[in-house]
């Protein structure tokens, strides 16, 4: 076994190396990979800042503060590495089973668009989508002997208790929770300014008894980029084996035939299978009676939430109570003809419920089990909950993204649930492609926290001109490794000036001065609903009831 190969036409360095990190287990013969920044969007994307002001990143990320805002690591080349090692497994599946792949190749652009896939298909559907950027303060909170710490619950009546014990007004806690609960579909998070100060006059400790107290995770927002802890991207355990069986030759897509029976709710789990059926699996979802709660969240699309159909469209769904041992054993008969069980329940619940991987290989041996956690082991037996912005405050990940001088704070943009998810179909595609070689099972283990571990902390900052730059009618972005003498040549201006040279300009004429220079200069997306309309963008984007990005890979 060794690192895949990359092709020449790999530009974008970081995602190339998160490629190399995931690939170690593929055969000597692995098919190529060539990983590019454009792919089919049809724009001269020159690099990191470029996809995401393109594509919707520093839109989606700028919400909270009413403004496109780049974030500070190279996320969608780290996402792109992902899907690149996720393409070269999958060739690996498909040509042990004895079908031509020779060469895999996804682009930092497709990476882009698939982590914004639910913002995009809810402004393609929703019209008053993105309005002006509302009244009131986003968390973090800061507590009266400066901790600046997150919050989480997914429920109201801890929500309700925890802000009671601190003295909070009644209309100013009902005024909150919709915002609250929201933030992860919206990237906005506009709580009432009373809520901060009541964080603002109590010390820390005694924000955190009201917490623990109130069912409530509470968790300081670590300032230090780097991570407290050394996780790998995701740990593989075998399980017992299967006889050996013939596969047969996928006459499409690499994972044509297997099954994946999916027990996940939010966002983290539902991405895994939502990857695995784009790659041709056939996935069962399974949801508790009356449906997954998501499915009437609006906006609408039919009769279904259009944020819950951008990640589980194509699935077929049965409704199980597995809290009963009637549901237990209907799940377990589900699995028995499946390769695939992922879930992403809360830690312990699966062994309580008689369906931990020990339990469910029985019924189906050579199964690969696949749990996405929020912290995995690191956070010690009992962690913080396993939630992205938790995630993001306590590994480093959130003062990462923030401009030096600046306090750190999650991005409200579904960062770690993103490329959690992928982390957890990559953990997945592994353990088929040993299954499929040798009929051995796996549990495979990722997490959001060993997600976040793949985005390199960067140690320097871009120049202040590499934008987001405000023009007159729009924003834009330099090419980061401009220099000052080029953007002089562009701006006609000293470095220092630029950022008010570039407002006396609309975005067409700096982006054609730029041209006439040779320097690509990138507007930013600003509206999601303009790629839909945007030519560049028709080759990597489908529609059904509502936009979505088409599956980011081509196989040769």
């Amino acid at each position: 076994m060794s690192t895949a190969p990359v092709s020449d036409r790999a530009v974008a360095h970081v995602a190339a190396d998160v490629h190399a990190r995931l690939t170690t287990a593929v055969p000597d013969d692995a098919a190529r990979c060539g990983i590019d920044w454009s792919g089919p969007v049809r724009a001269p994307l020159p690099d990191e800042a470029a996809v995401q002001a393109a594509c919707g990143i520093m839109h989606v990320h700028g919400r909270a503060a009413g403004l496109p805002v780049a974030l500070g690591v190279d996320y969608a080349s780290v996402v792109a590495g992902v899907l690149a090692a996720q393409g070269t497994l999958a060739a690996a599946i498909a040509r042990a089973r004895g079908a031509h792949r020779t060469e895999v190749r996804t682009s930092v652009a497709q990476a882009a668009l698939l982590s914004v896939q639910q913002y995009l298909a809810v402004a393609d559907v929703d019209p008053d989508d993105d309005p002006q950027r509302p009244e009131g303060v986003r968390p973090p909170f800061t507590t009266s002997d400066g901790v600046r710490c997150e919050l989480e619950t997914l429920d109201a009546e801890p929500w309700l208790r925890f802000w009671r014990a601190l003295g909070a007004d009644k209309p100013a806690i009902a005024h909150g929770w919709w915002p609250f609960q929201q933030r992860f579909g919206t990237a906005r998070c506009a709580l009432p300014a009373e809520l901060h100060e009541v964080i603002g006059r109590t010390r820390y400790a005694e924000v955190r008894a009201a917490a623990a107290d109130s069912g409530v995770a509470v968790l300081p927002v670590r300032e230090d980029p780097s991570s407290p802890w050394e996780v790998a991207a995701g740990t593989s355990a075998p399980l017992p084996a299967a006889p050996a069986r013939d596969w047969g030759v996928p006459a499409g897509a690499p994972l044509e035939g297997f099954v994946v029976v999916e027990s996940t709710r939010r966002i983290q789990g539902p991405v895994a299978g939502h990857v695995l059926r784009m790659l041709g699996a056939e996935v069962i979802r399974v949801e508790p009676p009356g449906g997954d709660p998501m499915r009437g969240l609006p906006p609408m699309a039919g009769d279904c939430s259009v944020r819950y159909r951008s990640l589980n469209d194509g699935k077929r769904t049965v409704e199980v109570d597995i809290k009963s041992a009637a549901g237990r054993r209907e799940l377990n008969d589900l699995v028995a003809g499946a390769e695939v069980f992922v879930h992403n329940w809360a830690p312990g619940k699966a062994a309580q419920l008689g369906l931990d991987a020990d339990d469910l290989v029985r019924a189906s041996p050579g199964l690969v089990y696949a749990h996405a956690s929020g912290w995995g082991d690191a956070a010690g037996p009992n962690p913080p909950l396993g939630t992205d912005f938790l995630v993001q405050a306590g590994s480093g990940l959130a003062a990462a993204l923030t401009p030096p001088g600046t306090p750190a704070a999650p991005s409200l943009m579904t960062l770690t649930d993103v490329l959690g998810g992928l982390a957890c179909a990559w953990g997945v595609l592994e353990g088929l492609l040993r299954r499929v070689r040798t009929g051995e099972g796996s549990r495979v283990d990722t997490s959001l926290l060993s997600a976040a571990s793949l985005v390199p902390r960067p140690a320097r900052r871009p120049a202040p001109w590499s934008g987001p730059l405000r023009t007159e009618d729009g924003f834009l972005v330099l090419p980061r490794e401009i220099g000052p003498d080029i953007a002089k040549a562009v701006f006609d201006s000293e470095a220092g000036d630029l950022v008010d040279r570039c407002r006396t300009r609309r975005t067409e004429i700096w982006t054609r001065r730029g041209a006439e220079v040779g320097v690509d200069l990138t507007p930013v997306c600003t509206d999601l609903r303009s790629l839909s309309t945007d030519d560049r963008f028709r080759a990597a984007l489908g529609r059904a009831e509502h936009l979505f990005p088409l599956p980011p890979w081509e196989f040769s």
